[in-house]
């Protein structure tokens, strides 16, 4: 088995890049095929329950009323959520194109608040304050009309949003989906516009980083080291960006450490940048060779694998302290962590 990085001295990996670069590639996991639901994470059973409301109360799609289909959303919240897929918007989406116009004020943020409440509780009738409804009112009104209108003509080098198998006709479309279901060739070319899981991909994005951060705070505690987490968009003196770990504290960091999975080669690339400034922040200003503290990255998932030059970097910015999942276990005692054990 080759050395790892951080088990050798800089000098060897600065001469041996391209060697140590396929180490590290060869101990990169990626969990990409399971995603973790999460809190508020819709199974089928609760979401065709909306759906099935929404249809009861349009009688099929043929009476698509906005009075009637607001009373539904109130009596089963996840309606609300099933109409928004069907448009094929995201709730700021959908708060904008309701405020333009309606004319009511509904604040993207208030809105997402509002989707992932009642994700959370999607069979829970809503009982909310004379400005929700308000607000959930605009929003159906504006979902109601658009779905009856269907698309409209757009240039040739456009596609509307309602341009779909559902949405493109009007009501007719609602109906004969609802009838007779979508032909298999459309639903696929539709997932392939939109990426399956996306949406879900991109609401668990910090559950799933959660799962590398927890790995190295259990390294941190198990050997008794001090350690200060820092919160997402937190602000710390010394910092412009605030690493995940600092060792012992802010006020006198020795050690920082990165925290970072991605799934793609250009996410990657955007967090090695973040890596470097860190390393960056920690020489400049000093000799050669010198640092205010050492930069220690931990990496998961498939993105970083993807080029060799970006691995360079971080095995550059780093001076080789890049450790995976899988080498983890090798964290303290092949970095300055191991300064700070107390077990």
């Amino acid at each position: 088995m080759p050395d790892f990085p951080f088990e050798v001295e800089f000098d060897r990996v600065e001469a041996h890049l391209d060697e140590f670069v396929s180490v590290v590639f060869s101990s990169l996991q990626s969990e990409f095929l399971s995603l973790p639901k999460g809190d508020g994470f819709v199974e089928y059973s609760v979401f065709e329950t909306g759906y099935e409301a929404l249809k009861q109360v349009t009688s099929g799609f043929q009476d698509v009323n906005d009075q009637s289909v607001y009373r539904a959303v109130l009596e089963v919240p996840i309606s609300l959520i099933v109409l928004r897929t069907m448009l094929g918007f995201t709730a700021p989406e959908w708060a904008y194109t309701a405020a333009q116009q309606t004319g009511v004020e509904v604040p993207q943020g208030a809105v997402r608040a509002l989707d992932r409440g009642i994700r959370m509780s999607p069979l829970k009738a809503l009982s909310k304050s004379p400005t929700t409804r308000k607000r959930i009112n605009a929003l159906v009104r504006v979902a109601c009309g658009l779905l009856t209108e269907g698309a409209p003509e757009v240039s040739r080098d456009k596609i509307h949003r309602l341009d779909k198998a559902d949405t493109k006709g009007g009501l007719d479309g609602l109906q004969s989906m609802a009838q007779l279901g979508v032909p298999y060739p459309m639903l696929l070319y539709e997932r392939f516009l939109g990426r399956p899981f996306a949406a879900h991909k991109d609401s668990v994005s910090e559950l799933i980083g959660h799962c590398l951060e927890v790995r190295i705070e259990e390294a941190l505690a198990s050997s008794g080291i001090s350690y200060r987490a820092t919160k997402r968009a937190e602000k710390v003196a010394g910092f412009d960006q605030a690493p995940d770990f600092i060792v012992p504290d802010e006020f006198n960091p020795q050690v920082v450490i990165e925290a970072k999975i991605a799934e793609d080669d250009g996410t990657a690339r955007d967090k090695i940048t973040r890596v470097q400034h860190l390393a960056y922040l920690s020489s400049k200003g000093r000799p050669s060779g010198s640092y205010k503290y050492e930069v220690i990255a931990c990496i998961g998932g498939r993105g970083f694998g993807i080029r060799r030059e970006d691995m360079k970097k971080l095995l550059l910015a780093t001076r080789g302290k890049v450790f995976t999942l899988k080498t983890l276990p090798q964290l303290v005692a092949c970095t300055n962590l191991s300064q700070f054990r107390s077990k």
